[in-house]
């Protein structure tokens, strides 16, 4: 049934691209045959609120990227923000800059844009091509950021010293030859693309390849607009522009999906770490104490005693998997927090060995993650209480001093030095719980005295 989903995945995108491209074919060679359609419009404000959002676009898929590329370090991602950068910097530098400060898109500037343009699609190009993971994200994001603006300044010296005819960006002014070729390798590029995020999307069937290639799509048919245009000033508009502004559009929406499921997927994982803990610190150790009793039964040891503690460890695991419960399904918001937590309490008091007095401040939110960890550091420390301090009392607060949310845990039992118990397991695991959700743990105890237990969580 998988098999078939990602075949029917496939299909349905090929099917769309065959009808976008017999659109956007049958509109090109409409525009390309009927002049009237096809005249540009001298609008210079619109031409530079364009570029802008060009650039704002571009920048926008960048950012995007890198972000996911810290989250997941895939070569891919990488290479699509180094892309988009080189799109981005290529406008703000020699479209936008000039536009604004009144020295006009034309020459260096003009060859710079439209040769930063061909680079970035040229990686963006060669992106479906990589694959693979990274450990340096950061130091390899800063890197690529880095190299992204020595080659354009590299980009403008050479557009400098070519001594090339003068141009102006992308469809813009003279059609000279050397302009057509360049739009003609561009063109070359957005389909190698749209055949190269195809087939990634064929082979891994994720939605953001299929993003990818809808927008090279849109924007191989402006490139072609802008070869086959008429175009004779760098003030000029077409339908081309709108068409590539569609393509940007179309990337951030792509890219803005891309990490929305690349976060989703990550809570996943850490919710799966997170089960898997809680089975391993709880309900796991009362099983292999089952197994060991029963061991110990086939091993000819004292029937009576030993099925005592097997129907005591039995009950423990029984409970154990009940307080797992109220944890998770309170943590994955199937169950209020304070109501697992009181039905946790009551459970914990039903014998009448430990009073607990549990104070929950209504105003105090929780997010899922602290939930759980304030759910088992509770559990910790009252276990802590009733096991080893011998404690007749304890009492537990969550709520806010001073504007900070805490969360106490209080007994009168018999207290320790804290240095000499420091070491103790069930610590361990408290400040481990509480560095999990950004908190700050502190431990006080005196013999003799009683324990208190202080989390503050983080903001």
């Amino acid at each position: 049934m998988r098999q078939t989903a990602r075949k029917d995945a496939f299909e349905t995108f090929l099917s769309g691209e065959i009808v976008l491209v017999t659109l956007l074919g049958a509109a090109l060679a409409l525009f390309l045959t009927k002049a009237s359609l096809r005249q540009p419009h001298e609008l210079p404000q619109l031409r530079l609120v364009l570029t802008t959002l060009y650039a704002v676009g571009g920048g926008l898929i960048a950012l995007l990227t890198a972000i996911r590329f810290m989250v997941e370090g895939r070569r891919f991602d990488l290479m699509l923000c180094a892309g988009f950068s080189l799109l981005s910097l290529s406008w703000v530098f020699f479209a936008v800059d000039p536009a604004v400060t009144g020295r006009g898109i034309a020459g260096t500037d003009g060859w710079a844009s439209l040769l930063g343009v061909l680079l970035g699609w040229a990686v963006l190009a060669c992106a479906p091509l990589v694959g693979g993971v990274v450990e340096r994200r950061r130091t390899l994001l800063a890197e690529t950021g880095s190299v992204a603006v020595v080659t354009l300044a590299v980009v403008w010296l050479f557009a400098r010293l070519a001594g090339l005819p003068t141009i102006g960006t992308i469809g813009l002014a003279d059609a000279t030859p050397v302009r057509r070729a360049i739009l003609a390798a561009l063109a070359l590029l957005n389909l190698v693309a749209v055949l190269g995020l195809g087939n990634r999307f064929r082979k891994l069937r994720e939605d953001l390849d299929r993003w990818l290639a809808l927008g090279a799509t849109l924007t191989l048919f402006a490139t072609l607009d802008f070869l086959f245009g008429r175009v004779v000033s760098e003030r000029d508009v077409t339908q081309g522009d709108f068409l590539r502004l569609l393509a940007y559009a179309v990337l951030v929406v792509g890219v803005w999906r891309a990490i929305q499921a690349s976060e989703f997927g990550r809570a996943v994982a850490e919710e799966r770490s997170r089960v898997a803990r809680e089975i391993h610190d709880g309900l796991a150790q009362y099983l292999f104490a089952i197994s060991t009793h029963a061991s110990m039964l086939e091993s000819g040891a004292d029937a009576g005693e030993t099925l005592r503690k097997l129907r005591e460890a039995v009950q423990a695991a029984q409970t154990e998997a009940r307080f797992a419960v109220l944890a998770l399904s309170s943590a994955a918001g199937r169950a209020p927090f304070d109501a697992a937590l009181r039905r946790y309490v009551d459970f914990l008091t039903a014998d009448g060995v430990l009073d607990v007095e549990l104070e929950i401040d209504g105003g105090v939110n929780l997010a899922p993650d602290e939930q759980i960890e304030v759910f088992r550091i509770v559990q910790e420390g009252l276990a802590n209480a009733r096991k080893h301090a011998k404690a007749a009392r304890a009492w537990v607060t969550i709520g806010e001093r001073g504007g900070d949310r805490l969360v106490v845990v209080r007994d009168d039992g018999s207290g320790f030095e804290p240095r000499a118990d420091a070491a103790a397991q069930g610590l361990r695991n408290m400040r481990a719980r509480a560095a999990a959700i950004g908190g700050a743990f502190s431990l006080s105890s005196t013999p003799g005295r009683g324990t208190s237990v202080e989390v503050v969580l983080r903001p």
